[in-house]
């Protein structure tokens, strides 16, 4: 996707899919709180006429690009990296000739069933501990059946994932599971004083933490995107103790930078899997490393982090709100 195709894209839609609603709207313009900060007064305006926004409080606008740039404070090739992966229906819509209804349909959703689908997740290091917070999805796109594994978000869209597939049904939204209680409506995490949470970007690694720890309680905040960014610090409002387990890219970093500066008093875990990209990379390696430990082919142990050792240390010291590596 380049940055015509993007900004040609309808800006409602992309508010909406980053949880973004007018106060009000009429054929014309539309108005939103100000998407970049906390406000009262509706001072966001997008003009559906040319598609482009304009922010009266702080006397900026433009088009789609400019607007992600500033919503994820990032480069221009990052916004269409992010762009690309978003499944945007009036940019497909663009696309076909002729189009009445969407491209696509859900089938079925239940229970986790697939023995392709629970062989992907064991390649991911997975086992069925985790299969109480997904389900398995059907769906066509077109004329293509397809069946997946779904991670379901507080507005009922679903992160879509097998081996072949990456993407995502009905409303991009953040997810808020607990380990004893699923999915939560938003009401729920407001009323339930809660005090520990640990954020991830995907849920891949989100069940990865699931997967390793012991005696973690708390709430599990999985952002879906890094464009929820915003959305995901209002909700860390509602915590005093932030566990942060945040990609090791360039993405990943300035996610942690900005919660960070939100709350200082939030702590970085990244460093346990500091040589991986993510906790699902170290997962997957940490289990092939200890299969070829007991096969005799490898002697060397697993690095493990000096930051691991401070996290046993805390949870031996907090029976609650921990971490412990599954051995």
């Amino acid at each position: 996707m380049n940055c015509k195709q993007f900004n040609s894209i309808s800006l409602e839609e992309v508010l909406l899919s980053l949880g973004h609603v007018p106060t009000k709207q009429n054929e014309k313009e539309a108005w939103y709180l100000n998407p970049f900060a906390t406000e009262s007064q509706a001072s966001f305006k997008l003009d559906k006429r040319i598609n482009a926004w304009y922010l009266h409080s702080e006397g900026v606008g433009g088009n789609n690009t400019d607007f992600m740039k500033k919503y994820l404070n990032t480069s221009v090739n990052e916004v269409l990296d992010w762009a690309q992966k978003q499944n945007f229906y009036s940019f497909h819509q663009q696309q076909q000739i002729k189009k009445s209804e969407p491209n696509y349909r859900i089938d079925e959703i239940f229970d986790l069933q697939n023995p392709n689908l629970k062989r992907y997740l064991q390649e991911r290091g997975l086992s069925p501990k985790i299969y109480d917070y997904i389900k398995e999805v059907r769906f066509t796109v077109g004329e293509k059946k397809l069946y997946t594994i779904g991670f379901e978000n507080l507005s009922g869209g679903f992160e879509l994932r097998n081996s072949f597939y990456k993407g995502s049904l009905l409303k991009k939204d953040i997810s808020i599971l607990n380990l004893n209680r699923i999915v939560q409506s938003i009401s729920n995490i407001e009323n339930k004083n809660i005090k520990a949470v640990a954020v991830f970007e995907g849920f891949m690694d989100a069940l990865s933490f699931v997967e390793m720890q012991k005696s973690f309680t708390g709430d599990i905040l999985v952002m879906n995107s890094i464009a929820l960014l915003n959305k995901s610090i209002e909700h860390l409002k509602n915590y005093s103790d932030i566990k942060l387990f945040l990609d090791n890219d360039n993405a990943g970093i300035k996610c942690k930078s900005q919660i960070i500066k939100s709350f200082p008093q939030a702590k970085d875990y990244s460093g346990i899997y500091s040589n991986y990209k993510d906790l699902n990379e170290f997962l997957i390696h940490r289990i092939e490393n200890n299969k070829a430990i007991k096969s005799g082919k490898q002697s060397e142990k697993f690095p493990e982090p000096d930051k691991l050792q401070e996290i046993k240390q805390e949870t031996e010291i907090k029976n609650s709100n921990g971490f412990k590596r599954k051995r």
